[in-house]
C-alpha cells in the first residue's frame, strides 16, 4: 500500500508543480488578482504558447487522475478482487 501511495503522491506533486508553473506563465495576468491560475489565457500568439497551455492542462489532469488512480481505484480494485476470491474459496469448500 505504501508503494501505491508514493506513486500517487509523486504524480500529484509533479502534476501540481507543472500546473502551477505553466499557470503562472500563461494564465496569470497580474499577481494582485484573487483568481490567478484559473483565468483564461491571454496573449498567446505562438505555437510554443499553445504547447505551454496544453502542457498545463495535461499536468493538471495528471495531478487529479494520477492521485485518484493510485489512492482510490487500485486499492478498491484489490479489495474487490480479494472479496470475490474469498467468495470463490467458500463456495469451493462446500
Amino acid at each position: 500500500m505504501a508503494d501505491e501511495f508514493m506513486k500517487g503522491f509523486a504524480l500529484f506533486t509533479i502534476g501540481g508543480l507543472g500546473w502551477i508553473t505553466f499557470g503562472g506563465w500563461y494564465r496569470t495576468p497580474s499577481y494582485y488578482q484573487v483568481s490567478q491560475l484559473v483565468n483564461p489565457a491571454e496573449g498567446v500568439n505562438t505555437a510554443y504558447g499553445e504547447v505551454g497551455l496544453l502542457a498545463g492542462d495535461v499536468l493538471f489532469w495528471l495531478m487529479i487522475l494520477g492521485a485518484l488512480t493510485f489512492w482510490v481505484l487500485i486499492p478498491a480494485s484489490r479489495q474487490l478482487r480479494d472479496a470475490l476470491d474469498d467468495g470463490d474459496d467458500d463456495a469451493a469448500a462446500n
